[in-house]
């Protein structure tokens, strides 16, 4: 159990960041129980990494407080920092050590000097035993996200902070990777993440804290949060005309409608009564309606219905474009 006895792994209270006028991070207030994976969303800019790292010990908050296995992580961080584990959104590795080299290296910064077959087994926990004596630049993307959880692992920690663990994977390598940190929590450690995706939080997260512009403006488990919204499903659909999203809002048994490329999307209270409806307004007015589909009500309407507007892949897209000509100013570094 944590040192304050609660079951609370990590409490934080008012936390505050600023950068001159901007206020990343506006008096927010939240608690991790031990045991759990507790899941910080939002877009890009809403203070998920800035959280994270005041948490970690990375960077002094301007107010509130913030404690971790009931130690008080500021103004001394050191203590808290060999307690708990870290993957930041980028590594930085030698290209030419192993594996095996690596997790020892990185333990020894702990005082832990693991053997190599300690070194291989905690490699095993991440799926990458067989690439022990492999190069660093040898990895896939993926197995590269794996080797940067292995080291988040390596002194044992109470706690594991993920900070967007799975951008710039393929669907593939982001699912194997989402069996990785179930297995690690199944095993006992707190895992701390922050993710764009929302079917990563629904199928991964306890508990979620939703956060936009700086503020926490939902806290609770996914299905909580998704049974508030009192919806049933989303209907997407395309139209072989361009009629404005209110067209569909006034429908039977619809909460709210939007544009979403390549066509639009209805909250519906009631899917039955939404189709249905939908499909008499089309014969009304001789629309063609396509790529009709129903999908349960999930967190990404949550967002929207918290913040008016889409957590949505195009910002994903983006972000992993610009990671694109990084990553070959790296391979041309390499002579690759």
């Amino acid at each position: 159990m944590p040192v304050n006895g609660n079951g609370r792994i990590i409490e934080v209270e008012q936390l505050t960041k600023r950068y001159g006028e901007l206020i990343a991070v506006d008096a927010i207030s939240f608690f991790v129980e031990q045991g759990e994976v507790f899941g910080i969303l939002g877009p890009n800019g809403a203070g998920k990494t800035t959280t994270l790292e005041m948490v970690e010990g990375l960077r002094r908050p301007e107010g509130g407080t913030i404690t971790v296995d009931g130690l008080s992580v500021w103004p001394s961080p050191k203590a808290v920092k060999a307690r708990i584990g870290v993957q930041l959104q980028a590594t930085a590795l030698f290209d030419y050590q192993k594996l095996h080299e690596i997790i020892y290296i990185f333990g020894s910064c702990y005082g832990i000097h693991r053997s190599r077959t300690d070194c291989v087994a905690l490699l095993e926990r991440v799926g990458l035993a067989e690439k022990a004596n492999v190069f660093a630049n040898e990895l896939s993307g993926g197995q590269a996200q794996r080797l940067s959880i292995a080291l988040a692992l390596v002194n044992d920690p109470v706690v594991t902070f993920l900070d967007e663990p799975t951008t710039g994977l393929d669907p593939r390598a982001r699912r194997s990777l989402w069996g990785v940190i179930k297995q690690i929590n199944d095993a006992g450690t707190t895992v701390v993440l922050t993710s764009h995706y929302m079917e990563e939080a629904e199928r991964l997260c306890d508990r979620v804290a939703v956060m936009d512009l700086g503020h926490i403006v939902a806290l609770d488990t996914p299905r909580a949060l998704i049974n508030d919204l009192g919806a049933e499903a989303t209907v997407t659909f395309t139209v072989d005309t361009e009629p404005s999203a209110d067209l569909f809002c006034g429908l039977d048994g619809v909460q709210s409608c939007r544009l979403q490329e390549p066509g639009y999307a209805i909250v519906a209270l009631d899917a039955q009564r939404a189709v249905v409806s939908l499909l008499d307004l089309a014969e009304r007015e001789g629309l063609r309606i396509g790529n009709l589909d129903v999908q349960g009500a999930n967190l990404e309407d949550v967002f929207l219905s918290m913040t008016g507007h889409k957590l949505g892949e195009d910002e994903v897209a983006a972000e992993e474009a610009e990671a694109e000509p990084k990553k070959r100013r790296r391979l041309l570094a390499r002579g690759r």
